[in-house]
């Protein structure tokens, strides 16, 4: 079987490949078809398990100040800081940000769009609260399309953007609240609790990993829930680690299989 971190570029090919036998697939179809063709329920899941392959230990987030950086807009999928992942790049304007991070300090911004059929998306299109991170690796894959290695860093917020033949704006850091507080080691303590119910398997020793970082757990299983991009968007946008935990925990009770 492929690294599941090919699923996408799979999903390209097989949307490739059939389009010269006039058959045509839209994106989201040949997502869902590589992620049946896997053994996995939906594209949601896949994409949780991409997510889940590989982490980076928790680190104090850099100092951006106003740092202006390219961006990466993302269709279907919401990162989250300390993950550690690959996204599929095969869009023009998305090439020249990463060609730019590349030339700097290696560095972007990554964000989700609104709506996944936007090919051309602008500011308006995008969510205005994503992560930093690191470019890693790129490779060039058959049908001309990337495959980008990231290791996402610290939530950050676009505050002005840019003109340009591609996506860039100044993005400043955003600090979390309540990361130390009593409150956040009880409703970490209730995440792990329902977490081998919820994912039908026992927690992941990466996740025993941030037993002393509410914060860092939060977003671990944030990024491995099985909600649409809105949800996913609403954990990465609170700041407060004592209401980001009732939030993942809220979602993942309503997924729980019926009694």
């Amino acid at each position: 079987m492929r690294d599941f971190r090919d699923a996408k570029a799979m999903a390209q090919t097989l949307r490739d490949t059939l389009k010269t036998k006039s058959i045509s697939l839209s994106h989201s179809e040949s997502l869902e078809l590589v992620a049946k063709t896997l053994g996995f329920h939906d594209w949601n899941v896949l994409s949780a398990a991409i997510q889940a392959t590989e982490t980076v230990p928790a680190a104090k987030p850099p100092s951006l100040g106003g740092t202006s950086l390219p961006i990466t807009p993302m269709r279907d999928v919401v990162f989250f800081p300390q993950v550690m992942t690959s996204i599929f790049v095969g869009r023009d304007k998305t090439k020249r940000a990463i060609e730019s991070a590349i030339a700097g300090d290696g560095r972007l911004f990554v964000v989700a769009q609104k709506r996944q059929q936007d090919d051309d998306p602008d500011f308006t299109a995008l969510y205005s609260i994503g992560v930093t991170a690191d470019i890693i690796q790129r490779v060039e894959l058959p049908n001309r399309n990337w495959r980008v290695k990231v290791s996402c860093s610290t939530r950050a917020a676009i505050v002005r953007p840019h003109a340009g033949d591609f996506l860039a704006a100044d993005i400043e850091p955003i600090e979390e609240t309540r990361g130390a507080d009593p409150e956040a080691f009880a409703r970490m303590r209730e995440v792990l609790d329902v977490y081998p119910t919820y994912a039908n398997a026992a927690v992941p020793p990466h996740l025993h990993g941030y037993s002393q970082e509410p914060g860092v757990l939060a977003d671990m299983v944030a990024s491995q829930l099985r909600v649409g991009i809105e949800k996913k968007q609403q954990a990465l946008e609170t700041s407060d680690v004592v209401t980001r935990l009732e939030t993942v925990l809220a979602l993942m009770k309503a997924g729980l299989p019926s009694p």
